[in-house]
């Protein structure tokens, strides 16, 4: 088909020319203003996701951490599971976070590990998450003690006693409340030296018999020793290797432990405040000399209380007490 040069087109010709570029023209100017076309498919709005966020940042073996979740959507309840322990959440409503505190284990190898998170929405959804948490090898050292021989081979009469104790710890230690009673930061029973660290491992008398499960304080016999966090005493008494012995339950299977006390100050079932005074320290039980035995306890397993101390907690309203 020959095209006719504007320049001899006919009346009618121009006519048309110009209706089609009125025509076109503003449609040309809307899809500049509007820039790229979208398709209809593609949703401009995002949509809210989980947040799993934790302290500290690098997870090693044997260490706490704390745990910060924000949910997509408003939620009823929300609990997790992480190394086959149950880990508690509990939901500030100032900022809609959900908290908690879980751990790993001195024997958990370095590796990935899922936690799993399952919430129940206002409206009863079930929704699930799931986050891998990365756990790095921690080192610790190795130290050679010596200690009086009835501790490292009991008589049969102490046998005995030892056996009873085990009884003892093991039906205090299984139990699980199920609220919290912790709030805020944990702070160091005394203000002392640290003369031992956690998960050392101990040669006693020549022989590789234990790993230190717990954080030594240098201090004299006689000093005041005070709670780290509010709590209930789960237990108060005398026991073979741990002296004096007073364990608080901080909730949901999180508790602590402060051994070789010289004299108890606070009795079984009694709740009690940060800070608050629970026993004077001393060198009873198994012990080199007068220190303070501080241990932490996680559902069934022992953390670093150093790494509980240095974490940076919110303060949640005051409980009943």
């Amino acid at each position: 088909m020959e095209l006719v040069p504007i320049s001899i087109a006919t009346k009618r010709s121009r006519r048309l020319l110009y209706l089609a570029v009125a025509l076109l023209f503003p449609a040309v100017l809307h899809a500049a203003q509007l820039g790229p076309s979208v398709p209809r498919s593609t949703k401009i709005a995002t949509t809210k996701s989980w947040s799993v966020r934790w302290q500290p940042i690098r997870v090693v073996n044997g260490a706490p951490l704390f745990l910060r979740v924000t949910a997509p959507a408003a939620l009823e309840s929300l609990s997790g599971n992480w190394q086959e322990h149950e880990v508690f959440l509990n939901l500030d409503t100032a900022n809609k976070t959900w908290y908690g505190i879980a751990g790993s284990s001195l024997q958990t190898r370095p590796g990935s590990y899922p936690l799993k998170l399952e919430g129940t929405t206002i409206s009863g959804k079930k929704i699930t998450f799931e986050r891998m948490i990365i756990v790095h090898a921690a080192k610790y050292p190795r130290i050679a003690i010596r200690v009086a021989k009835q501790y490292t081979e009991p008589s049969p009469e102490q046998l005995q006693k030892v056996s009873q104790d085990t009884g003892l710890k093991q039906e205090v230690f299984h139990r699980v409340s199920l609220e919290r009673e912790w709030s805020g930061n944990f702070q160091p029973p005394v203000d002392a030296r640290i003369s031992d660290v956690f998960g050392t491992q101990r040669t006693i008398n020549g022989k590789v018999q234990s790993m230190h499960q717990g954080l030594d304080y240098a201090v004299p016999s006689g000093t005041p020793v005070a709670a780290v966090n509010a709590g209930t005493v789960l237990l108060a008494r005398p026991l073979y290797f741990e002296g004096n012995c007073v364990v608080l339950d901080h909730g949901q299977g999180l508790l602590t432990l402060y051994m070789h006390l010289s004299e108890i100050k606070v009795t079984e079932g009694e709740k009690i405040e940060r800070g608050q005074e629970i026993g004077l320290s001393g060198g009873s039980g198994r012990a080199t000399g007068p220190h303070l035995h501080l241990a932490v306890r996680w559902q069934g397993i022992y953390l670093n209380p150093a790494t509980l101390l240095r974490l940076n907690l919110p303060k949640f309203e005051s409980l009943d007490r």
